[in-house]
């Protein structure tokens, strides 16, 4: 024990010990006081935070200035967010992004048009700015809508010839034993490759029905996000068959089986209308053609025959 403290090491080590031992205790007491009072803060502002009204999502600068030039009437936003939704935008800030892309698309082609204006306007049948101008705007105004109209076709067209195919599939899930809510969620993960379009519909109803809605309300709103009339008789048939209780393997079946004879009539009548919409193509340009190689030889054969002795 004298060695002990007689050793300087020893010594220092025992008064390190001695001096360490509170300063732990006092740092631990304070970053525990700290904590607790940052808690304490946390959990003030996430009850402030909750009792504030929740701020609604920031606008880009395009959807700002489309917010302001949008029409204010219920009607009429319901008719381009409808319009939008047929073409493929289903988010709620849609009609926003496209008053503020057409006004921009505007401005681009007058900004355009004056800067091409010295190079080109000598060469343009309409003579003076003005009505040059003016051709212009209306262009770029109805532009977009005809871009929205043909975008809408488009996916028509997809919705049309994945329809039927998703009718099958669905028909097989059902008679595999699968629910129809389960079937739809297995169709959406089957066919998202060849029809994706048609694919993020059929998530949304199957996002819908996994959160609560009722059967009939998620079918509605697929039948009005496509706009189609099949839809809409697919989401009456379902409605109909829950109410009089009949069974759902049996009516899926008719309903693909007809799906897929109007698959093959619309085939057919595209097929039909071809040698009418061939007539105009040949009047203008085969025919005279054909015409030319025949009679030219006769021509020639006149012309050494009156003019060849001379």
């Amino acid at each position: 024990m004298q060695a002990f403290f007689t050793d300087p090491v020893s010594l220092a080590l025992v008064l390190c010990g001695a001096l360490l031992g509170p300063a732990l205790m006092i740092t631990v007491q304070r970053f525990s006081g700290k904590r607790t009072r940052l808690a304490l803060r946390l959990a003030r502002t996430g009850a402030e935070l909750t009792a504030q009204k929740p701020r609604p999502p920031r606008l880009s600068w395009v959807q700002t200035l489309g917010r302001k030039i949008s029409p204010k009437g219920e009607k009429a936003n319901s008719a381009i967010r409808m319009r939008l939704l047929h073409a493929g935008f289903i988010t709620k800030r849609a009609p926003y992004w496209y008053y503020g892309a057409r006004l921009l698309f505007l401005f681009g082609a007058m900004a355009i048009f004056t800067a091409l204006w010295p190079f080109i306007g000598g060469h343009l049948p309409i003579s003076g700015p003005l009505p040059a101008a003016i051709a212009v705007a209306l262009f770029a105004n109805i532009a977009p809508g005809f871009w929205l109209d043909h975008r809408q076709g488009q996916l028509q067209q997809e919705y049309r010839n994945g329809f039927p195919d998703m009718m099958d599939l669905l028909v097989a899930c059902v008679q595999a034993g699968l629910s129809l809510d389960a079937g739809i969620g297995r169709v959406s993960e089957e066919i998202g490759r060849r029809y994706p379009n048609l694919n993020t519909h059929l998530g949304i109803m199957s996002l819908e029905l996994r959160a609560g809605r009722s059967r009939i309300e998620a079918l509605s709103g697929f039948a009005e996000r496509l706009g189609m009339d099949e839809a809409r008789a697919f989401a009456t048939m379902l409605r109909q068959s829950e109410e009089m209780g009949t069974s759902l393997s049996a009516t899926l079946r008719v309903f693909a089986d007809d799906m897929r004879d109007k698959r093959m009539l619309y085939a057919e009548e595209k097929a039909l209308s071809l040698p009418a919409k061939l007539v105009v193509p040949l009047i203008l340009f085969v025919f005279p053609s054909l015409l030319g190689v025949l009679m030219l030889p006769a021509g020639v054969r006149i012309h050494s025959v009156f003019y060849g002795g001379g």
